[in-house]
């Protein structure tokens, strides 16, 4: 199936609006995309940075309980006065891990939380990539089919695309959670 295009459109003024339109649309999806990557990595290392912490509350519990139980047993095992010192360097073992979890608790829900905003930002340029990268098919479309209609239905696309983008980039809070839910 063959479709011929006449070098000579019948609607000049049409074209010039799709041209405008893609133009428009494409220029702010590249810069999106750029603000995107920057948001994945920002995820990244909150990701990375939770997990670490994490981990070292783990490591900090583990060693918390190592010695406790160490601390119990000296105490029940040693003689009387023999083991004073290390009961005494124990306490201090005790107190400092006690005192160390719950900050590293709270230092990885943090990271755990930066991860989640910049979630939502990541979510709006992914909705708003898709809403443009249809308004610029639509266009398309609406240029072969001599359409406005159809540059209409993209211009409503694109809208909603630019939308997106700029509550991404200025960190509005309109989330397409539906969408997201059924995408994700």
């Amino acid at each position: 199936m063959e479709i011929e295009v006449s070098a000579e459109a019948k609607d000049k003024r049409l074209n010039r609006l799709i041209a405008i339109t893609v133009v428009i649309l494409s220029v702010f999806t590249g810069l999106c995309n750029i603000k995107d990557g920057n948001i994945v990595q920002a995820m990244q290392a909150a990701q990375a940075a939770s997990i670490d912490t994490w981990n070292e509350y783990q490591a900090t519990k583990t060693k918390l309980h190592l010695a406790e139980a160490t601390r119990l047993q000296l105490a029940t095992l040693a003689a009387p006065g023999k083991a004073d010192a290390a009961l005494v360097q124990l306490d201090k073992d005790i107190a400092k891990y006690k005192a160390e979890a719950p900050d590293l608790a709270k230092a990885a829900k943090a990271q755990g939380d930066l991860y989640d905003a910049l979630n939502v930002h990541d979510d709006q340029f992914d909705a708003g990539d898709a809403a443009i990268s249809t308004a610029i098919s639509l266009a398309a479309v609406a240029a072969l089919a001599e359409s406005a209609m159809l540059l209409y239905a993209a211009w409503v696309f694109g809208a909603f695309g630019l939308f997106m983008g700029l509550n991404g980039f200025l960190g509005g809070s309109f989330h397409p959670s539906v969408l997201s839910t059924f995408l994700g």
